[in-house]
């Protein structure tokens, strides 16, 4: 049985005329040799056939379950045509319904292989549809705080051409291309990073782009990284063009599946365009989380949840880096009812706000074992607070109806940081830390000693940047990771003490908070008297020996040149005479558990 095809349509679409609805026939299809899959199409509209037709990385879901097999007739509801190296033109297929399976049909009419100068069979042409008006490249762009100082070089003037040339889609850019434009979304922009070596110093910044096609990433060194960072913003639409393209370092793409990745360079032009409707927003490909436990680990994966709980924002000191980092730990929550733990380091954890239980979104989330099975956020991730898609709208609506009073399963199963007391003796008993993975337990100890010695460090006052600044020797001070010089500085607090319970003693460490709330004095305060009066900071830390204190510690085994050795923490740090009546309920439980009967006259804490 024939069925009707819309007889010229391909030798309209490879001249540029806009064809809607165009019912066509598979004849055939070949993969395309790459490291991404990629599909070609041989396609008929029953007078012609054309070899040149890519399906859309989106649709390759139809190669594997056979719904494009030979003969199937579909009709292509969506489609760009493209010129590439300036002579062969291209269809790329973005979306397509199959109307008849091919098994149920054979081929439709004689079609004879398209050759440039064909002559499309009668019919109303659709007029071409017009380019967009250009735009200026640059606008002028401020940002607040220290990055105002950062010096931005001007941008070359806007030639208003990218705009008229032909645009070609991101999946076919190759090195083998030349003059091309592409028009794309930015949908994530990294922070400025620094480096310096024996071969000197620079920095660079990366984005991703994305369009119909495909996604790509964007790096921009030095020059190229001033010229170009304020000007670029998230979910803005360009122009990009004479940027150079090279196989792509999968270590740092993340998600992207581009063979391919561009630098730009002096040469490099980028424009806004004002008509962004064409250009998809950011596309995931999202996993149910009751589906998490079963996937291979560790891999990369779209997760959207209701955030059902957000933790304290907590600080680590990581030895891999040498710096302190922040994390924030999230519990997600979907309709098949299923708790995953999302950790959020950085920027990310610093700026989340829990309230109204968002919607997450997060692309490429690293997926582990971790305590069972767990998310966190990575240099590549994307996220997004109740983004406008149609499963943020589905899962609010479960969760206020349903989801708010139903009791989740969770796949994470964190061990719990115990407030169970134990002594020193226990802790090593029990080799708590000793087995390569973090322990917790809480400890009621005096302070032995302190070391005031380098308790101190001067670090950068930019926003939440904790990093330790260098002094230049004029008034100034430097922070590498932000690449900029200060008028001042913030002090931090990194003390060591002994504190000891009556079975053993142990060296620990306090950070920040902690540190303070030991000490009874703000690090800043402290570091002003260090250099004003030595005597009255010496008894700031005399004032604290010989204090008890309910300290939550956390341990771990780790490794300094072949030498094993317990490293301890103290997360948070109260004195005992804050609340005397708890610590004698515990001591009374205590007293309990092993068979005793407390005295309560004899109950007396100093």
């Amino acid at each position: 049985m024939d069925h009707q095809l819309t007889t010229g349509a391909i030798v309209k679409m490879l001249n540029g005329e806009k064809v809607d609805n165009a019912v066509l026939q598979v004849i055939s299809h070949k993969r395309v040799v790459g490291d991404t899959e990629r599909y070609r199409l041989l396609i008929s509209d029953g007078q012609h056939m054309n070899s040149f037709a890519m399906l859309g990385t989106q649709l390759v879901y139809m190669i594997h379950e056979n719904q494009l097999a030979p003969n199937t007739v579909f009709r292509l509801n969506r489609y760009v045509s493209n010129t590439v190296n300036g002579t062969k033109k291209i269809i790329i297929l973005l979306d397509i319904t199959v109307l008849v399976p091919g098994a149920q049909t054979g081929k439709v009419g004689n079609p004879q292989a398209y050759a440039a100068g064909s002559t499309p069979a009668p019919a109303a042409a659709a007029p071409a549809p017009a380019a967009p008006a250009p735009a200026p490249a640059f606008k002028n762009s401020t940002s607040n705080g220290a990055m105002a100082a950062r010096p931005v070089a001007a941008p070359p003037a806007a030639t208003g051409q990218l705009s008229a040339q032909n645009v070609m889609p991101i999946a076919h850019l190759t090195p083998y291309a030349n003059k091309w434009t592409i028009k794309a979304r930015v949908t994530s922009k990294s922070d400025i990073r620094t480096w310096s070596n024996a071969r000197g110093e620079g920095k660079l910044f990366s984005f991703e782009l994305l369009d119909e096609s495909g996604e790509i990433r964007c790096t921009a060194f030095k020059e190229q990284c001033d010229k170009f960072y304020d000007f670029l913003e998230p979910n803005k639409v360009y122009y990009l063009s004479q940027a150079s393209l090279k196989p792509a370092n999968k270590q740092f793409c993340g998600t992207i599946q581009h063979d391919f990745e561009l630098t730009l360079n002096h040469n490099s032009i980028i424009e806004p365009c004002m008509d962004d409707s064409s250009i998809p927003g950011m596309q995931f490909n999202f996993v149910p989380i009751s589906d998490l436990q079963t996937m291979e680990k560790p891999g990369l994966v779209d997760v959207i949840g209701v955030c059902k709980e957000a933790g304290d924002l907590d600080r680590i000191m990581s030895r891999k880096l040498s710096k302190e980092l922040t994390k924030r730990d999230l519990k997600l929550v979907d309709q098949s009812n299923t708790e995953v733990t999302l950790t959020l380091w950085g920027s990310q954890a610093e700026s989340f706000d829990a309230a109204g239980n968002p919607v997450v979104a997060i692309k490429g989330a690293r997926l582990s074992d971790f305590n069972g099975c767990s998310l966190s956020s990575g240099g590549n991730s994307k996220l997004q607070l109740n983004p406008d898609i149609d499963q943020t709208y589905k899962l609010k609506g479960w969760y206020e109806n349903e989801g708010v009073n139903m009791e989740s399963k969770s796949i994470s199963t964190r061990a719990a940081r115990p407030d169970n007391f134990k002594t020193f003796a226990q802790a090593k008993h029990e080799n708590i830390g000793g087995t390569g993975e973090p322990g917790y337990y809480s400890v009621c100890a005096t302070i032995l000693q302190l070391r005031s010695e380098n308790c101190l460090y001067q670090s950068c006052p930019n926003g939440d940047c904790k990093k330790k600044v260098i002094d230049q020797q004029n008034g100034t001070f430097r922070c590498e990771k932000c690449n900029e010089q200060f008028s001042e500085f913030r002090w931090r607090a990194l003390m060591q003490m002994n504190v000891a319970d009556m079975t053993d003693n142990q060296w620990v460490t306090a950070f920040q908070e902690t540190a303070e709330a030991v000490l009874g004095i703000s690090a800043d305060e402290l570091g002003r008297m260090r250099d004003s009066d030595p005597e009255r900071f010496q008894a700031v830390f005399n004032r604290a020996t010989f204090k008890q204190f309910n300290m939550k510690l956390r341990a771990k085994m780790e490794s300094y040149n072949d030498e094993s050795r317990m490293r301890v923490v103290v997360s948070a740090a109260a004195p005992v005479s804050a609340d005397l009546e708890a610590h004698k309920r515990r001591l009374r439980e205590e007293i309990i558990a092993m068979g005793g009967q407390p005295n309560e006259e004899k109950m007396v804490v100093d």
